[in-house]
């Protein structure tokens, strides 16, 4: 489904709900009240993860905010994870430098465990050497998951 359409499907229900006087419990949004975390979608390339906080604390005070980026480039990708203090949810349909916005609950965000270096590196080991590294064709660099040892 168009990503523009899923936004006014869910800001159609949010409003019929308020017109017929839904209660909390009875709402669609009930269901992911033990969830603090809400996927943001479309989220223009340049922003930061400082931009989303500036943006997203209009809705409230945020603890958690995941810029998913490419692992082999670094560059976002056009998605986030944020968590809110009281699981608020306002900005579905926002425009963002010209960007419409997504904005939904996530049930169950998983929160990938951080890694040191010395973890990292100690994995690349364990999986072996990477094969296009040895051939000088490697373009994965620190998001290769095998070790670029030359040895």
């Amino acid at each position: 489904m168009n990503p523009l359409t899923q936004v006014k499907r869910i800001q159609h229900i949010n409003s019929k709900e308020a017109d017929l006087g839904i209660s909390d419990d009875a709402s669609w949004h009930a269901k992911y009240k033990d969830s603090a975390y809400v996927y943001v979608g479309g989220i223009p390339f340049d922003l930061t993860e400082g931009d989303l906080l500036a943006v997203f604390a209009q809705c409230g005070e945020i603890v958690d905010v995941n810029l998913v980026r490419d692992k082999g480039t670094g560059k976002p990708r056009g998605f986030a994870f944020v968590a809110y203090e009281d699981q608020r949810n306002n900005l579905n349909g926002a425009q963002i430098l010209g960007r419409t916005i997504r904005v939904d609950h996530v049930a169950k965000y998983k929160k990938k465990e951080e890694e040191d270096e010395e973890t990292r590196q100690r994995m690349r080991e364990e999986r072996g050497v990477c094969r296009a590294f040895q051939r000088g064709e490697c373009t994965r660099g620190d998001g290769c998951k095998f070790s670029h040892n030359e040895q």
